[in-house]
């Protein structure tokens, strides 16, 4: 009844406010207008009048009412600058503590009690930095400072904390805005308009935000670096760790820019995705895609054998495409790009200090302006009872493994149901392989929508996959020889023999081994960094599968350029990683592409969106490909053209996708995408006819109603 009664209270004065028409005080105009009787005022009863406007100061910002800014500026006009700020001084930080107050009254047992563990994190990093976070909002407002007044007060910071650290933090603002006020009041014509102190105040009022985060930055790489020697030379003025897709283009970028840089590499060049990932596993798919064509070639009026399937010479053709692509990202390369590249496992010793383990056995310590950590992901493993003892591939590991083999697997599960899990599925089961795929939720690729899982389902199941979704996996067991995995549906277990086993069930960032614990760096699942890919210290970055919360390898080379060049010229200028148009394909046949918003994820957010939809089966490529299944989706602002997502399921969608990253990269909507011209007859025409639907359901009725008449009216 208290609270309920204090609600009341704030909600009636805050009416009262603007019944009473006393928000007009709060302009610019409305103090001009008793700018004379303030000043009459001031001069008979200073103290009573300053007194006056501290409490109506106070009342102002403790109801979060608009207009604190104009107050600020005619304190300075009526009180001239030391008493101004005086004045504004306590009475902003007065009247942000009421609020404070309040609020925390009102609302802090409400929202903690219901929200409590989704904001732990929060109210551990407030209970840590509380009192430096404040005084970074107050510094410099990201949000307006009535709202850092509500929603501080929902976390567990003190009360006398938040009152002084809102004093230190507003004083800086206060003078400026205060010392505006004087000079507007000394405004008798024109020519005072120009006057310098008026610019000059003017200007300092423009460039305090910018000043403001300076000085937050300075004090910020002070309490960081604090601890640490900073070296009085550098042998680099980058080191990357890792030699990935995200390694590789910081090094490129870094070096092409005349930076002297060093690239560490413990294992391979070219990392996860040329040696055990993008590169040999389209490979595979394009070999398995071969032999499903000869067993269909009869389709197309051609008689052949069933494939014969040589798998050593799959797994040979496999190791040879690496091959080919390997000088692209080989040491020699880099070397002559002007990459200084290491073999070794590097450590970070302090922010600018890296220990390098050469693989000879050697140790070498390099000092270097900034790092990039790209170190990569591996596989996760699920924590399944007796899986070490049966045994297991994953999808870094199998390439060697199966590499002397001369058949697939005969019996295979695949563990997951992800993109990697429904490629190494389908493609081992097309080169004959008896395939399990289990799953534990309940579709396949859960993140798509439903109707692209059920047809990736379908197609793996039309190739013999045997897909187990809401499948739990138990444990694994071994009978003699025998290879056993037990798994659970709805109460019931299921006992699957195998020969091998494939974990798919995702990757998980490397995050030990170079020194991050050491040096404090966070981690959760990736590297904790910035939107600049910055650690905690602003010399250190991470780019790639390391970072998140991306692992495509595209994106792993997107996040390099914001982080090498963050790193070799954030002193001049920071960018932010932009993620507004990420894509993303799984080479399933047939494939699913996939850039911005689904129908899944638009619902989860809320986002109102149309949803155009054209299928392939009535594309005239498609139809003599022997290709016509699957469909374009794309999804709009209503009642605009403008492109928030789009899904394609088809017969190399990924390729056409390409067109909907453009589209929404540049701002394209449908209306020009469906006025370009698309040669006939290609696969990318589906593009075209879906904008087609898009306009056809936009249709101007009214029009094309009288369109009709005038042409009946000509027709006679």
């Amino acid at each position: 009844m208290k609270k309920v009664l204090l609600l009341c209270v704030v909600v009636l004065a805050v009416a009262a406010f603007f019944v009473f028409d006393l928000d007009q005080l709060l302009t610019l105009e409305g103090l001009k207008s008793i700018q004379v009787s303030m000043e009459a005022w001031r001069n008979s009863a200073p103290v009573l009048v300053a007194l006056g406007f501290l409490l109506f100061y106070v009342a102002v910002t403790a109801l979060s009412l608009p207009g604190a800014a104009v107050m600020t500026v005619a304190a300075g006009a009526f009180f001239g600058l030391w008493w101004g700020t005086l004045i504004v001084s306590f009475a902003s930080s007065i009247g942000a503590t009421v609020a404070f107050l309040v609020s925390r009254y009102l609302f802090r047992e409400w929202v903690q009690k219901r929200f409590g563990d989704r904001l732990k994190a929060i109210n551990d990093g407030v209970a840590r930095e509380g009192a430096f976070y404040l005084f970074t909002l107050r510094l410099v407002p990201v949000f307006p400072f009535f709202l850092i007044n509500l929603l501080m007060a929902l976390t567990p910071i003190r009360t006398w904390t938040f009152y002084w650290v809102s004093q230190v933090g507003m004083l800086a603002g206060t003078l400026v805005y205060v010392n505006a006020g004087t000079q507007l009041a000394r405004i008798d014509s024109l020519g005072g308009l120009l006057s310098p102190q008026l610019l000059l105040s003017f200007v300092l009022l423009g460039i305090f935000p910018l000043l403001a985060k300076k000085i937050v930055a300075l004090v910020q790489r002070q309490r960081v670096y604090k601890s640490w020697k900073k070296p009085a030379r550098f042998d680099c003025n980058l080191l990357v760790i890792g030699g990935g897709a995200a390694g590789l283009v910081s090094a490129y970028i870094a070096a092409t820019v005349k930076a002297k840089v060093t690239l560490v590499e413990a294992h391979k060049m070219g990392g996860d995705c040329l040696n055990y990932g993008c590169v040999p596993s389209k490979a595979l798919i394009r070999s398995a895609k071969v032999a499903r064509q000869m067993r269909t070639a009869h389709h197309y009026g051609v008689e052949v054998s069933a494939p014969a399937i040589n798998f050593r010479q799959v797994m040979a053709r496999l190791r040879d495409v690496i091959a080919a692509i390997e000088p692209h990202d080989s040491i020699e390369r880099y070397n002559g790009l002007g990459v200084d590249v290491l073999e070794g496992y590097a450590t970070l010793v302090d922010p600018w200090t890296v220990e390098v383990k050469l693989n000879d056995g050697t140790v070498q310590y390099l000092t270097t302006r900034a790092v990039v950590i790209a170190a990569g992901a591996e596989p996760a493993v699920p924590p399944i009872p007796g899986l070490d003892e049966v045994g297991y591939l994953t999808s870094d590991t199998l390439w060697d493994a199966l590499a002397e083999r001369d058949n697939p697997p005969a019996r295979l599960v695949v563990l997951g149901g992800g993109p990697i899990g429904c490629e190494l599925a389908q493609s081992f089961a097309r080169l004959g392989s008896e395939v399990v795929q289990v799953e534990l939720m309940p579709r396949l690729m859960i993140r798509e929508d439903d109707d692209v899982c059920g047809y990736v389902q379908r197609s793996l199941e039309d190739d013999g996959v045997d897909v187990l979704t809401g499948h739990e996996a138990l444990r694994c067991e071994r009978q003699g020889s025998r290879k056993l995995l037990v798994v659970a549906h709805e109460g019931q277990e299921k006992v699957i023999e195998f020969d091998e086993l494939i974990c798919a069930v995702g990757r998980k960032a490397r995050l030990s081994g170079y020194g991050l614990e050491a040096l404090g760096i966070a981690t959760d699942r990736t590297v904790v960094t910035n939107e600049y890919l910055q650690t905690l210290y602003p010399n250190i970055y991470a780019a790639g599968d390391v970072a998140g919360p991306y692992q495509l390898t595209h994106v792993a080379g997107h996040q390099a350029w914001y982080a090498a060049v963050n790193a070799l010229f954030g002193q001049f200028k920071k960018f932010r990683a932009d993620y507004s148009v990420i894509p993303a394909v799984t080479f399933v046949d047939p494939e699913v592409a996939r850039v911005g918003l689904n129908e899944r994820e638009a619902a989860e957010k809320g986002i109102a969106c149309e949803i155009t939809h054209y299928s392939l089966d009535d594309l005239d490529r498609a139809i003599a490909d022997g290709v016509a299944r699957g469909f374009v989706k794309v999804l709009t602002v209503p009642g605009k053209d403008k492109i928030l997502g789009a899904t394609i399921v088809g017969a190399q969608a990924g390729e056409l996708l390409a067109e909907f990253v453009l589209a929404m990269k540049q701002g394209i909507g449908l209306n020009k995408l469906l006025g370009t011209i698309h040669t006939y007859p290609t696969l990318a025409e589906a593009n075209k006819y879906a904008a087609g639907e898009w306009k056809r359901a936009h249709a101007p009725q009214t029009l094309l109603a009288l369109v009709e008449k005038y042409h009946r009216w000509r027709r006679g």
